[in-house]
Formats: structure tokens, C-alpha cells, sequence
């Protein structure tokens, strides 16, 4: 019996610890994330605005992609129209009203593998105060240590699409396209032991 209960308490040990090494926090770098928002322009051209800096986490576990999960926060005075009076517009509460809505966060609930490297990824988006289910179909790119920090990093590229008058932006509309189309890409690293003990 006493053999069976050490037996049981070693098992345990040890798939608790491959499960510590296997799913790792990676924590977004900015620089090298870009969250683009493509929407029509009263026929003539598709305008294209970023959202700079964004901050969050991804939950990575390469052998059980069902662990994995997103956390992401853009402040809404990062939506960038590259170009000043544009962005007052943006920013107004025409748009993503950034007095009253200063973030836009996405936190998902639900990861599917559908191949080797691709998976949907179901979220809730949360904008001007509304939360709405959002599907991202997402690829990963690469989960390796960075050549040049030796650190681990995974990076991914993600599509979607939303209507922006279920979130009460409705300005412009149907002039300004209600479809917006997302392309994101992530890179995001480990932290370090250094970065921790700060």
C-alpha cells in the first residue's frame, strides 16, 4: 500500500511539473505587434488604422493548444489614423470616444486547433462598453528563442472580422463601411529571470 501511495504521489509530481514547463506566460512586445483595422471608405478606398502599443499576455502550451489563452489592452488614444485631425476625429465620441472609453480589451475564452500551426481563437471583445463575441482565425508562426536574446518567443498572425455598429459606432454609416476587417500580428516573449526580480 505504501508502495502504491509513493508510486501515485511521484505520478503526481511529476505531471504536475510537466505541465508547469509545458504552458509559460509570454508577455506581448509591442514593438514588434501590430493590431490593424481595415474598413471602406465611401467606395473609393479602404482605410487602414492601427492600434499602437498594445499590452497583454499570451498563455502558450505548444502541445495542448486548447490551453492556450489571449489577454489583450489597447488604450483607445493609441487608435492611430496617421494623421492629426483624423485622429480627433477617431478619438471624438463619433468614433472610439476616448474620454468616456479609454480601453479596448479582448480576453479569449475558447481555442480550437484546426492544423499543424492553425487554430481559431473565440473571444470576448470589449468596445465602448459593449462585450461581443469575436472568431479570429489564427496561425502560428514560429515558437522559438529569439537568436538574438536567447529568450523564448512565439509569434502569431491573426485575421477576423466585426461590425462596429454592434459596439454603437454608427457614425458614417453605410458611407463609412459598418465591416471591419482585423489583421494582427503578436510577438511575444517570456520574462526573464532579470525582468522578474525587478
Amino acid at each position: 500500500m505504501k508502495k502504491l501511495l509513493l508510486a501515485s504521489t511521484l505520478l503526481l509530481g511529476l505531471t504536475t511539473s510537466h505541465t508547469a514547463l509545458a504552458q509559460e506566460t509570454y508577455t506581448i512586445d509591442p514593438s514588434h505587434t501590430n493590431v490593424l483595422l481595415r474598413v471602406m471608405h465611401l467606395g473609393y478606398s479602404t482605410m487602414v488604422i492601427e492600434a499602437l502599443n498594445p499590452e497583454g499576455t499570451i498563455t502558450f502550451d505548444q502541445d495542448n493548444p486548447e490551453n492556450n489563452a489571449v489577454d489583450i489592452t489597447i488604450k483607445s488614444e493609441n487608435i492611430d489614423g496617421d494623421g492629426e485631425k483624423f485622429n480627433e476625429h477617431l478619438h471624438s465620441a463619433d468614433f472610439f470616444n476616448v474620454e468616456e472609453y479609454p480601453e479596448i480589451t479582448f480576453k479569449s475564452t475558447k481555442v480550437e486547433k484546426t492544423g499543424e500551426n492553425t487554430g481559431i481563437v473565440t473571444g470576448d471583445l470589449t468596445l465602448l462598453g459593449v462585450t461581443k463575441p469575436v472568431t479570429l482565425d489564427t496561425t502560428l508562426n514560429k515558437a522559438a528563442p529569439n537568436p538574438r536574446s536567447n529568450v523564448p518567443t512565439v509569434g502569431f498572425t491573426a485575421t477576423g472580422m466585426i461590425k462596429r455598429s454592434d459596439f454603437g459606432m454608427e457614425y458614417g454609416l453605410p458611407g463609412v463601411g459598418d465591416e471591419v476587417k482585423l489583421d494582427i500580428n503578436v510577438e511575444a516573449a517570456q520574462e526573464t529571470e532579470e525582468e522578474t526580480a525587478e
